[in-house]
């Protein structure tokens, strides 16, 4: 299992366990992460899964794509290490993973 850790915007941390290949929006909507909504499903038409990668982690990411990119455009809290989270597959690579939850997603 990876393990990821959810920091809200009050400061409050959660860490989940994910199985390998689960996108991070899923694994936060399972485990009832406040501050991640998902509204879309998770196929990046709706920037509820938005989060602030922790900066020790932004180059291990896999690119971003130009229509992650777009969507992040409407976001107001929007910063350089944002990212979807159903975009952000979870893998070995990113065990100990650390994002934070904006103040909200709409």
């Amino acid at each position: 299992m990876i393990k990821v850790n959810y920091i809200e915007s009050d400061g409050t941390h959660r860490e989940v366990e994910v199985e390998e290949g689960v996108n991070l929006m899923d694994a936060a909507l399972d485990n009832l992460v406040p501050g991640i909504d998902g509204d879309c499903g998770g196929v990046g038409a709706c920037a509820t899964c938005h989060v602030h990668v922790d900066g020790d982690w932004v180059d291990k990411l896999a690119t971003m794509a130009a229509s992650e990119d777009a969507m992040l455009e409407l976001t107001d809290e929007r910063k350089a290490n944002s990212r979807l989270c159903c975009q952000l597959t979870a893998s070995p690579q990113l065990d100990g993973l650390i994002v934070h939850t904006p103040v909200g997603q709409h």
